[in-house]
């Protein structure tokens, strides 16, 4: 398997490659030269697997012969035994067509841990066979950083640097990722908004010589490693509801676009997915293109849901190569637009052909409380608000006869204020969400400014030498 930019001048890389560069050189985002076709009798061969055999099929086609087989199946087995639940991502059934996936039973309680459990072990034995070390420099908007650093830390041949926006995650988020005190770990509070912070990652990507000297990778969801990892669970649990002999849809709360894309990938692998909805909050650049075309930044809201507090969504990006139909050159022409006027219009033809698979819809903070409030009263089953935000985007476009499955991002216990307001009932600490309230937090707080964040990356890549 090889992999090409979506900005048509980056060379082509392999799996490993890809794994260790993230961004490409262009700027642009790596995608599989070709998609892999998985047939109906595929998909039927995954059923009664568990969640590692089916792992490891989906994704072989990815990784190709980049590692063996056997070393492959024991870094997925290792990745997946850290999870809590037997099922790693059990569905709960809501209603008679409507079910939760279940996506936070990992060491950080979100979604993020499915990928970067893995993510982690690969870059680890791939560093390993190499004798190389690299630089991991990332942007979260709350889950991501958390997920990324209980993967990577205390591991010799990484060095990792977080930056999350100041003030604008949740107090668990901000502490999950704030009271690891490993060497190899940096945190960074940005004096801006998330996209603030991605906007730093990427002109550090865009430094050659920096790039260079600290052998700087990613684990945001650039890293098309991550977004493989996620394929899995959609076709895990459309095989568990009767896939491929029955249609699936999802609906997936969404911010940097990365999980929703994978579950485009999976319908492009075969899977038959009926309808792939977007759930926005007040920060609806997603759900203004899919109902108009309208793609223009605007200024980042605080909401209860902050994972999804973002504009610039940089997963988009490789929706917009397809919608383009693989033209590198149109899609770098679009981006630099986008970038310069703040806003982009793909045109009706491409709007239609993303609408095909697509639908969105945006929601309040109020409404989202009262989702959690009525799915409380109704089931007993408490969301967290952006599962909540998917709950509501799923029943708008939910069909009769189809199972509509709801992505649960993260556990409700994250969000304690959320849920105390939304119910009158404060969640369940689970144990490894408890213990980081008892620990001293440990981050720097600096501008938006990347020559500030370069200096402490190569503070800390110097301090493991």
């Amino acid at each position: 398997m090889k992999y090409i930019s979506t900005r048509g001048s980056a060379p082509s890389l392999d799996f490993e490659g890809v794994l260790l560069a993230g961004l490409a050189t262009d700027g642009g985002l790596y995608v599989p030269e070709t998609w892999p076709s998985f047939s109906k009798d595929d998909f039927r061969a995954l059923r009664g697997l568990g969640y590692a055999e089916t792992a490891y099929r989906v994704t072989k086609p990815f990784v190709g012969n980049s590692i063996s087989e056997d070393v492959y199946q024991q870094i997925l087995t290792d990745s997946y035994a850290t999870f809590d639940h037997s099922s790693v991502t059990p569905l709960i059934q809501l209603d008679s067509d409507l079910w939760a996936l279940e996506l936070f039973h990992g060491p950080t309680l979100a979604f993020k841990d499915v990928a970067l459990q893995l993510l982690g072990r690969l870059f680890d034995h791939v560093l390993s066979r190499r004798g190389q070390k690299i630089a991991i420099v990332g942007a979260t908007s709350g889950d991501t950083g958390s997920a990324a650093i209980e993967a990577c830390r205390d591991r010799d041949n990484i060095a990792i640097c977080i930056l999350h926006p100041k003030g604008r995650t949740s107090e668990a988020q901000r502490r999950q990722m704030t009271t690891v005190h490993s060497p190899n770990v940096q945190n960074i509070a940005i004096e801006g908004d998330f996209d603030a912070c991605q906007d730093i990652v990427k002109e550090l990507f865009a430094d050659g010589e920096f790039r260079e000297s600290v052998n700087l990778s990613a684990v945001n969801s650039i890293n098309w490693a991550r977004v493989m990892a996620q394929i899995v669970y959609y076709v895990y649990a459309a095989v568990r509801l009767g896939a491929p002999d029955r249609e699936i849809a999802f609906s997936i709360p969404t911010g940097n676009f990365g999980n929703v894309f994978a579950a485009y990938a999976a319908h492009r692998m075969g899977l038959p997915i009926k309808h792939l909805v977007i759930g926005s909050n007040s920060n609806d650049i997603l759900t203004r293109f899919f109902e108009s075309d309208d793609m223009s930044i605007k200024g980042v809201q605080p909401t209860l849901s902050p994972s999804m507090d973002i504009q610039v969504s940089s997963n988009f990006e490789r929706l917009l190569f397809e919608l383009y139909h693989r033209d590198g050159d149109a899609v770098a022409a679009a981006m630099k637009q986008f970038r310069s006027e703040g806003k982009l219009s793909v045109g009706e033809d491409r709007l239609n052909l993303a609408r095909a698979n697509f639908s969105a819809a945006r929601f309040s903070d109020e409404e989202t409380l009262a989702e959690i409030r009525e799915v409380h009263e109704k089931t007993g089953y408490v969301m967290d608000p952006h599962t909540a935000i998917g709950s509501l985007a799923g029943k708008k476009f939910s069909n009769t006869g189809v199972a509509m499955i709801i992505a649960a991002t993260a556990h409700p216990a994250k969000f304690k204020e959320a849920i105390l307001k939304a119910t009158e009932k404060a969640p369940k600490i689970p144990h490894r969400l408890a213990k980081v309230y008892e620990k001293e937090e440990r981050f720097k707080v600096l501008p938006s400014d990347a020559s500030a964040v370069k200096t402490e990356v190569y503070k800390l890549v110097e301090s493991l030498q």
